[in-house]
């Protein structure tokens, strides 16, 4: 109702294969995808506003989300001042992400994140602490000019290449937003397209960026082409702009997903990141996956969010669950 995509016979080349899980192979580049995209923005910040006003969660439910919630984050350190033990102390926070006695008193053993993700210099002591500490998730690296995407594409291609071959399984790269903002959408394909054989069978996450964009149109035409050109997710920001995460922009985003998976059967996961802190910031997000595109994204094969500091909040508030009070010291939990 929102969004109103009209295209003509791109179905019959692409049919809709319900219930059909496979990688995303991508699509010829076509217009017809995008050339008559009409979103009615009061409609979006009014669906936005309902899904963040639903009623919270409470007690075993809202501990039970929670521990959904823990593994879908990709548990990220972006930072200029990065040291090795830093990496170090992410990926054993990744594998224990709620203390061992919390752990047991919810009755679940070895939860772990989604993913750890760093920067390329990293992949490599990222990889080989995971190894150490029997720890098999994905490592993530940005990379392709991470954040700006500014750099020349072939410097880009290198750039993942090489983040493939020290170790990475997943590879976060971030769209050139000038050709978007000039209408140059089949040069955004070919770029991401690009970018994907790079990753040869390494997991693609693209960022679109959504704080750069300018509007909702630019945003839903993005996703769709990265989409056609291959991405296995669809993300909304570097964390770095002034504007990351909002659930209008989700929105858009989420049913772009939604009709590439009805025009083309392949299923794209996406990702929220910047400004997720709370866990009432993650129990939003995935009432807003589940409502929008169900229980079968609810999984870190097709939904994660990216966070720094969200899992501190989220072990605090099943530290009150457990024992009926807020941890008040270090000694209580601790990373």
């Amino acid at each position: 109702f929102m969004i109103i995509v009209e295209s003509s016979g791109i179905n019959a080349e692409w049919p809709l294969r319900p219930g059909m899980i496979m990688k995303n192979k991508g699509v010829e580049f076509s217009l017809d995808y995008i050339r008559n995209v009409n979103i009615n923005h009061p409609a979006v910040v009014t669906y936005s506003n309902i899904y963040k006003s639903r009623r919270p969660l409470k007690k075993v439910h809202q501990a039970a989300w929670l521990l959904k919630a823990i593994s879908v984050i990709d548990l990220t350190t972006l930072a200029g001042d990065d040291t090795l033990c830093n990496v170090q102390r992410l990926c054993s926070y990744a594998k224990y992400p709620v203390s061992k006695d919390i752990q047991s008193k919810l009755g679940f053993e070895d939860m772990t994140v989604g993913a750890v993700c760093v920067y390329p210099n990293m992949i490599q002591n990222a990889v080989n602490m995971l190894k150490k500490i029997g720890c098999n998730i994905p490592v993530a690296s940005v990379a392709a000019g991470f954040p700006e995407g500014q750099t020349p594409l072939e410097t880009r291609v290198r750039e993942v290449e090489l983040a493939v071959e020290a170790g990475a399984t997943e590879i976060d790269i971030v769209i050139n937003r000038t050709l978007v903002l000039e209408g140059r959408w089949e040069d955004v394909y070919n770029e991401v397209l690009a970018l994907r054989k790079a990753c040869s069978n390494v997991h693609l996450k693209t960022i679109i960026s959504t704080g750069h964009l300018a509007d909702f149109e630019n945003i839903y035409k993005a996703s769709m082409v990265s989409m056609m050109a291959g991405s296995d997710f669809i993300k909304t920001s570097t964390g770095k702009e002034s504007v990351n995460a909002t659930f209008p922009v989700a929105l858009v985003m989420l049913r772009a997903i939604r009709d590439y998976y009805e025009l083309t059967g392949f299923k794209i996961g996406f990702k929220p990141a910047g400004g997720i802190r709370t866990a009432k910031d993650a129990l939003n997000w995935l009432t807003l996956m589940k409502e929008e595109l169900g229980d079968e994204w609810l999984n870190p094969h097709l939904f994660r969010m990216g966070a720094s500091s969200l899992l501190g909040d989220i072990e605090r508030q099943l530290h009150h669950y457990v024992t009926g009070h807020y941890a008040n010291s270090d000694y209580d939990i601790g990373m």
